[in-house]
């Protein structure tokens, strides 16, 4: 080969390499930008970002929100787990965007960093998002660490900070469901297992921690999930328990240590000190109680109300003499044979309700039973669903929502599918089925908006397989699961997401300011901000 042809050869090289780097510099971003769009969503595309939300709204929300009294809690949207001490779930201070009558539509975008096994999520100031996580173990990620709790950008989902507590890998301990809530100070007070914990919410430092008694439940069994504080600002603490024998990890062990036929020890209920964590007093519990307490005041004394194994029943706690006491006159047994546990109490006025088959059956449909405060023996009982069909599984893990200014109930059935709107008449306590709506779900019904607008948060899932059992389904992550907003009177859609990653068990999905909705999923290992808009809305 000549020299001339050489060197022409070489140059010619070089202008290609150089000619490619620069077409690839260009194409690159182009092609990875394509491919991560592929794995999108259509709400994700719409957004093709992150949401802050209508931002205009926030001190307006935050103004709204300070109105409403949550002593003991940090007054924000969602401050506490579900809303306030009574654990209401309604967030009148919280906006929906779309229209009420037009078409909508949904945006949506994923938290920038992962949260493997999110539950709960809270706002503090507007722009502050508080994740509790770690505690939720997947099919794959059965073995969490956690629990932990994260500070991060409300907009973004970046993390700011996050302090491990935990890790049942290395210390045995059994990690269930662990509840988020901000105190009024802003600092947050967190428990799992027999630990309780004050952490600075601005830093995530651990400033104090202390030890709950357990009753008769051995320390290994016991999960001191179930944390609300009364109006005094005394932390009013009650624990489940693993059926004995059972070495599962997370809340769903109950289920299983139940399946294998171990014995379920009682629950306990303690009050704690906020500010020290010393424990005031304790009292043994006589059932096991798989879900949360509530409290508010009656009779000029703060009640708490706790729904059980077998029964629903009536608590007081004393500031003056720091004393707990069961009320022996306010005790009923809702349960039909065959039903099971009772889920969280709610108020609707002078009633506290309970969800039946909060641990499932085959046999027997499921429930909601009010009782009058007043009143123990003023009972009434609805069965929204009808009877269970042959071959059908009733499984109603959240509370029973309820909108007292419009005297309606919620009842959702994740095992047969549906959900009900049940209205009350508030002075005889008489419920009617007002709809019903095939939807699928597992978790808590939240309102937002005010009374004469009010919007129902309900997600639904979907299975991958359609025919495949639901107990099957769930157990095996196979599904997927939308938000949808309602009309709260009615149940008629005014808007709803895609399909995403299930959303967390146990967990919700709260409202944020601006009109957003925050949507955890443990099995995707992020969360979603969901924002709608009216679908004539300008891009």
């Amino acid at each position: 080969m000549k020299k001339s042809t050489l060197i022409i050869l070489i140059v010619g090289v070089g202008i290609g390499i150089v000619a490619y780097k620069l077409l690839w510099t260009v194409a690159q971003p182009k092609i990875e930008h394509r491919v991560a769009q592929i794995r999108l969503t259509d709400n994700e595309k719409a957004a093709n970002g992150p949401l802050p939300g209508n931002v205009s709204l926030y001190a307006k929300e935050l103004a709204a929100q300070r109105k409403i009294p949550t002593p003991g809690y940090y007054s924000s949207l969602n401050g506490a787990e579900i809303s306030d001490a009574e654990r209401s779930g309604i967030f009148p201070a919280a906006t929906f965007l779309g229209s009420w009558d037009g078409s909508n539509k949904v945006y949506a975008w994923r938290s920038e960093d992962e949260y493997p096994g999110v539950s709960y999520i809270n706002n503090r100031k507007p722009g502050e998002l508080y994740i509790v996580g770690g505690e939720f173990p997947t099919l794959a990620d059965p073995k969490q660490v956690g629990p932990y709790i994260a500070k991060a950008d409300a907009t973004t989902g970046k993390q700011i900070w996050r302090t491990y507590v935990d890790n049942a890998n290395v210390s045995g301990r059994w990690i269930g469901n662990a509840n988020l809530n901000i105190l009024e100070n802003g600092n947050i007070a967190f428990a799992w297992a027999n630990i309780i914990l004050l952490l600075d919410g601005d830093t995530g430092l651990i400033l104090k921690k202390n030890t709950l008694p357990a009753g008769e439940a051995p320390i290994k069994d016991v999960n001191f999930k179930h944390m609300t504080i009364a109006p005094d600002r005394t932390i009013i603490m009650k624990d489940q328990t693993r059926p004995v024998g059972e070495t599962g990890q997370g809340t769903m062990a109950i289920m299983d240590g139940l399946k294998k036929g171990y014995p379920w020890p009682n629950s306990h209920l303690v009050a704690v000190n906020p500010d020290t964590l010393e424990v005031l007093h304790d009292i043994p519990l006589p059932e096991p109680c798989v879900s949360p307490h509530i409290i508010t005041t009656f009779n000029g004394r703060i009640c708490i109300y706790i729904g059980m194994a077998k029964s629903l029943r009536r608590y007081f706690w004393d500031p003056a003499t720091r004393k707990l006491s069961a009320d022996e006159s306010w005790v009923i047994h809702p349960m039909k044979e065959g039903q099971s546990a009772a889920t969280a109490p709610t108020l609707v006025g002078d009633w506290v309700a309970v969800q039946l088959n909060g641990g499932g059956s085959e046999t027997v449909a499921s429930s909601v039973a009010i009782a009058n405060q007043a009143d123990a023996k003023n009972v009434k009982i609805i069965f929204p669903f009808g009877d269970l069909k042959k071959g059908e599984w009733s499984f109603c893990p959240p509370k029973c929502g309820a909108d007292p200014e419009n005297d309606m109930i919620y009842s959702a059935d994740m095992g047969i599918g549906k959900v009900a709107g049940i209205k009350l008449d508030p002075d005889t306590g008489e419920m009617k089925t007002a709809f019903v709506l095939d939807d699928m779900s597992n978790t808590f019904q939240p309102l937002i908006g005010p009374k004469d607008q009010r919007v129902l948060l309900l997600t639904h899932m979907k299975k991958n397989l359609p025919n495949e059992p639901v107990k099957l389904a769930f157990g095996t992550e196979n599904y997927k699961e939308q938000l949808t907003w309602r009309d709260a009177l009615t149940g008629r859609i005014l808007a709803q997401s895609d399909f995403f990653e299930p959303l967390t068990i146990n967990s919700l999905t709260p409202p944020g300011f601006g009109g957003r909705v925050y949507f955890p999923t443990a099995v995707g290992r992020k969360f979603y901000v969901l924002q709608v808009m009216p679908a004539d809305t300008k891009e």
